[in-house]
């Protein structure tokens, strides 16, 4: 019976995020917390999998306390359990401090169930990195499978995957040993509406919740700011796109204005280039 772990992260919707133009920073009260996209089809793909050669479905995440509420929606989508690992101490922290709690919060859970994969999505839209999946692959030393659109085969008695990876021109057919880890993309699945049952489940289902104390053999200086290296000097919000200009007229005039606006923009670039 495979036993898959899903990693995934409350983040705001950056579709109605605002900046804050005092701070340069993102004013996360102004967006509702959501689960990340690329993650609801990390799990989707991990609850197919349960279903296609059986076996259970954990998630795990790391966040503030209302983060119980992305694990509740994963256990809609068709997970078995969830495991929520929050703390103060694990404030501030970048993807390698992230993968580092995360790792240890896996392997815990692998005491009592030995996991035979992991599924995270490709990347988080409030960071746009993609590390944090590697980064738990590299630390439990096991093969990472990033941007993976297919998964072929699963053969536990055999120990082996086999997945499509996503590359800009098709796709790359990979076979690894298990376990190991995917990044997945949108494209893996379609993500459909919870069935009753299951959005009965999540809403009384209460999820286990760890503190750094509950995780074993935790180096302190690898979590939060202390065991984050990486630095934000600054972010701020892409301008405004220019306003457009609306084509008058009949067809015919339509075009000689659409003509006459590529040839002004065709001369300013040139001229920019020095062609």
């Amino acid at each position: 019976m495979l036993h898959i772990v899903a990693c995934i992260k409350q983040v705001p919707d950056t579709k109605i995020i605002k900046m804050n133009p005092k701070t340069n920073t993102m004013d996360r009260r102004t967006a509702p917390a959501i689960l990340n996209p690329y993650d609801a089809h990390a799990v989707e793909e991990a609850v197919r999998l349960k279903h296609k050669y059986g076996g259970i479905v954990s998630v795990v995440t790391m966040g503030p306390p209302p983060a119980v509420s992305a694990i509740k929606k994963c256990i809609e989508i068709g997970a078995d359990e969830g495991y929520l690992i929050t703390d103060r101490r694990f404030a501030g922290a970048d993807t390698l401090a992230t993968s580092y709690a995360v790792t240890k919060a896996i392997e815990k859970i692998a005491k009592t169930r030995p996991v035979d994969l992991i599924i995270c999505g490709k990347m988080s839209i409030d960071g746009d990195t993609g590390q944090v999946g590697p980064g738990i692959a590299r630390r439990l030393d096991i093969p990472p499978l990033t941007s993976v659109n297919k998964v072929v085969e699963i053969n536990q008695e055999e120990g082996y995957a086999i997945v499509h990876r996503k590359l800009e021109d098709g796709y790359e057919a990979v076979r690894s040993t298990l376990p190991c880890l995917f990044s997945v993309e949108k494209t893996i699945n379609e993500v459909p509406y919870s069935p009753l049952p299951n959005m009965i489940k999540a809403a009384r289902y209460t999820p286990q919740i760890w503190s750094v104390d509950d995780l074993e053999g935790v180096d302190i200086t690898q979590l939060g700011l202390k065991g984050s290296p990486t630095i934000v000097s600054k972010v701020w919000a892409p301008p405004k796109p220019a306003g457009g200009s609306i084509l008058e007229g009949n067809p015919r005039a339509q075009v000689e204005q659409l003509l006459s606006v590529l040839l002004e923009k065709k001369e300013l670039f040139e001229a920019k280039e020095g062609v």
